[in-house]
């Protein structure tokens, strides 16, 4: 819908003010889908393989409309909220009344409980922007909710991947909002985080306690030559697997089919679990995309996810609170794409990439604007000024 709403820009074609930053954001999503095409073209994949890279091309229209008709905060930011309450109450359902043992929702369980984790912490974010509102305690206690929701979602659906990022997500919440807060209300924070994730470890229901132990035991046993079928285990044999490949051709890679069909050679000769070159991606975005599309496709990626990082992080101290929290949640997207890539081929499904690439455009789009009518003190017109 926002895509096609972009064709008013042909119409209206309103002044934009591109800089240095937006050039290089649309640039990058741009260089991610222009690589895809041309690994899905020189490996004979079809229109099929560009299928995911196209989205992040896609989305750049929608990054403009945003710029050029920024929407209501309240809508944007509710609508976070409504998303995480959302996957929460549906893994809770699926869990207890259903007996499900991993919730998925429509999806499977890992990008499931990852995507509801994203739309947790996305909802700490907006806390900066809640306390600005003039009814800031119930827009504070939805999103506090909210984030409980969306993190129960990812604890309930066993994807043990979005829980190592964790301490990367509190570091980026307390840099932007810990100078806020008077010190013992930050520890007293921190305390509380500590004594819910003990809680939350120490009750077996949940499912918590049993994957951390899975995980630990299928390490050990990987590591004393146990080359037996496990999560933990696969992931190791794919990545060792990938590893043989990446050496072999580590400047253009081999794209997604020569990647399948290498893997298969090296099952067949045992060098690797035969089961391990059942899955068309590596479960690792990073090693996935340097097997298949080399290191210009490596830093490509790396591209689309730490330039974004880098421009949003410049105002996580912003003055203005609502500023912030749009900083704050654009420095986070990319933060908890790169801990769920670590274990997961996220942008491999089409959920993952159209998270990304469409969230991206929005907070951009949001940012950008923002930090130009600030500069131009036309910013209350647009949005809520701080309260005192």
């Amino acid at each position: 819908m926002l895509l096609l709403g972009s064709v008013v820009l042909l119409i209206k074609r309103p002044a934009l003010g591109l800089n240095r930053q937006d050039a290089l954001v649309i640039l990058a999503m741009a260089s991610y889908t222009l690589v895809g095409a041309l690994e899905a073209w020189w490996d004979g994949q079809g229109m099929r393989g560009m299928d995911k890279p196209i989205r992040l091309l896609l989305a750049i229209p929608v990054l403009l409309l945003v710029m050029a008709y920024p929407p209501r905060l309240a809508w944007f930011w509710g609508g976070v909220a409504v998303g995480a309450m959302g996957a929460g109450g549906l893994a809770m359902w699926l869990k207890v009344i259903e007996g499900v043992v991993r919730p998925g929702g429509y999806n499977n369980a890992i990008q499931f409980g990852n995507l509801s984790m994203l739309l947790g912490v996305l909802c700490l974010a907006a806390l900066g922007w809640a306390v600005t509102q003039p009814r800031r305690h119930l827009w504070v206690a939805l999103f506090l909710v909210a984030a409980l929701f969306g993190v129960a979602g990812s604890l309930l659906s066993g994807s043990r991947g979005g829980w190592i990022g964790i301490p990367f997500v509190l570091l980026v919440l307390l840099r932007a909002y810990a100078p806020l807060v008077l010190k013992r209300h930050s520890v007293g924070a921190l305390v509380s985080v500590l004594l819910a994730g003990a809680a939350v470890y120490a009750v077996p229901e949940i499912g918590v306690q049993g994957r951390v132990h899975q995980g630990i035991e299928e390490v050990q046993r990987y590591v004393a030559g146990d080359r037996s079928f496990t999560s933990v285990g696969a992931r190791f044999e794919m990545w060792r697997g990938a590893s043989y490949l990446i050496a072999e051709k580590p400047l253009v890679g081999w794209g997604s089919n020569g990647y399948a069909e290498a893997m298969q050679t090296l099952a067949n000769e045992g060098v690797i679990n035969e089961r391990a070159a059942r899955y068309d991606h590596a479960h690792n975005e990073f090693i996935d995309t340097f097997a298949k599309r080399g290191l210009i496709g490596l830093m490509v990626l790396l591209a689309v996810y730490l330039l974004p990082m880098r421009f949003f992080a410049k105002e996580l101290g912003a003055r203005d609170l609502s500023i912030r929290a749009t900083a704050t949640a654009g420095v986070l997207l990319p933060v908890t794409y790169i801990d769920f890539g670590l274990t997961q081929g996220f942008l491999s499904h089409n959920s993952g990439v159209m998270m990304y690439a469409f969230l991206l455009a929005v907070l951009w789009g949001i940012y950008s604007r923002q930090r130009k009518a600030l500069a131009h003190g036309e910013y209350p017109s647009i949005n809520n000024t701080l309260h005192n």
